[in-house]
């Protein structure tokens, strides 16, 4: 897609009064004003058009908030998403979700599945030439579509199986492999009713409960210090 541009463009000390360009878009939107960058010769970086006199899209900062960067620095080269293990399996590639949020999409980068898929092995963020930390707006994403209950149908489960990790440990300051089961069996069937796969692997119970790999009886068998680990999730949940 091409355009012509009549209004003047400050770059540094060079003052542009007429600049024709060609603008790749791989999510479309509408009513963009145009910023351009000194990083590359002439690199048009997209703004939404609620951006004005220097004011951020709340959503967009409160994403670079949580992930510690500024994903207004991605041109879209694509090094993320020709370097992530999982991008065959994500609906939305890393580069789009980068750019849904530059545009203020932030639900819609929260509702796909693509950031339930990532696996953090920060490829992608050791690749990126602008050095936009792409894992961690995966992760500001995730902890977005919890807040706003928009988790992607697919991965609920995954959501149910962190939270009853995270409670076993919370509860006893280490993990009990019978009480982790449970609860998050217990927890997924109520998210979704499926009693095919509330009974997946229970066939499994008596093999691994006969080779030592289930401890029915240290059920509620905390650490000493469970302070310790209350003052760690309280530390967690204030740098949130």
């Amino acid at each position: 897609n091409g355009g012509q541009s009549q209004s003047r463009f400050n770059l540094g000390e060079t003052i542009f009064d007429e600049v024709s360009f060609a603008v790749y878009l791989p999510l479309t939107h509408n009513n963009f004003r145009v910023k351009f960058s000194r990083t590359q010769r002439i690199t048009p970086i997209l703004y939404p058009s609620s951006m004005h006199h220097g004011t951020k899209n709340p959503d967009i900062e409160h994403v670079e908030q949580l992930a510690h960067t500024e994903v207004v620095n991605c041109y879209q080269c694509g090094k993320c998403s020709a370097g992530c293990p999982m991008a065959e399996r994500m609906d939305v590639l890393p580069s789009q979700i980068i750019r849904f949020v530059q545009i203020g999409e932030v639900n819609e980068a929260a509702k796909s599945g693509s950031v339930w898929q990532c696996v953090s092995c920060l490829t992608c963020s050791t690749r990126c030439p602008k050095s936009v930390n792409i894992a961690g707006v995966m992760d500001a994403l995730k902890e977005i579509s919890l807040q706003k209950n928009c988790v992607h149908k697919d991965f609920k489960r995954i959501v149910a199986f962190q939270k009853s990790f995270l409670d076993t440990i919370r509860r006893n300051g280490r993990t009990n492999e019978f009480e982790l089961v449970a609860e998050y069996k217990v927890r997924g069937f109520l998210g979704d009713f499926n009693p095919f796969l509330a009974l997946k692997d229970a066939e499994l119970g008596l093999p691994m409960l006969t080779r030592g790999k289930l401890h029915p009886w240290k059920i509620g068998s905390p650490v000493k210090d469970k302070a310790l680990v209350k003052r760690i999730f309280q530390k967690c949940s204030d740098s949130n």
